[in-house]
């Protein structure tokens, strides 16, 4: 992968995953690949997040797996240090931005706006998360954006699930949508990986 295109082209559906052991986060890897699915966003909301990642790269070689909720220049080093392909953050400073693109890994950076997104581009990035997506006025404003902006492509992420992710994935300028709810917490905290291969299988059904 060179670009964030190319992660918007990995899996019709991101999955979000925040995990609160590293140990749970290779047998979730592998139900999401057993459903289908061939890319995951290991996010650093929790302590477990960088070691997850590290597992996960070293062990489940079927899936591309990249960092979520990189918010600063220090996370970016780090996620990239422990193996992430790619990068993705929630809203995007300047100083994130250099940060990520420092990297030299595909990233996706947060936008929720019309002008943080011209910003964006302004840098030559044209492949982006739209968080949080329902809250910042969902499928209708995504649709308008793409009329002054059509250059520019989306992942959905935030307020996403399997009954309103097929009208996000309709938009030409929707490559893939972010989601949480392939991977539940009651489910990964119960170890009910089935459960969560058989919601990969739907979720990768949807293009």
């Amino acid at each position: 992968m060179k670009t964030g295109h190319d992660v918007l082209e990995l899996s019709p559906v991101l999955p979000v995953v925040v995990v609160d052991s590293a140990a749970d986060a290779v047998p979730l890897a592998r139900a999401l690949v057993a459903g289908g699915i061939r890319a995951i966003e290991l996010t650093l909301r929790t302590p477990a997040g960088l070691a997850a990642i590290e597992r996960v790269a070293a062990e489940v070689p079927d899936i591309v797996v990249g960092a979520g909720t990189v918010v600063s220049p220090e996370q970016a080093k780090q996620a990239a240090d422990a193996g992430s392909a790619f990068l993705v953050t929630p809203g995007c400073t300047d100083a994130l931005l250099e940060a990520v693109s420092a990297t030299g890994l595909p990233f996706l950076p947060g936008v929720s706006t019309v002008s943080e997104a011209m910003r964006v581009a302004e840098h030559g990035v044209t492949a982006l998360k739209f968080f949080p997506a329902e809250a910042s006025g969902g499928v209708a404003y995504l649709k308008a954006l793409g009329g002054p902006l059509p250059q520019l492509r989306f992942c959905p992420t935030g307020g996403v699930s399997i009954s309103n992710a097929p009208a996000y994935l309709a938009l030409s300028t929707v490559g893939c949508v972010g989601g949480s709810w392939l991977t539940p917490p009651d489910a990964v905290a119960a170890g009910d990986f089935d459960r969560i291969e058989q919601l990969a299988r739907e979720a990768a059904a949807l293009r």
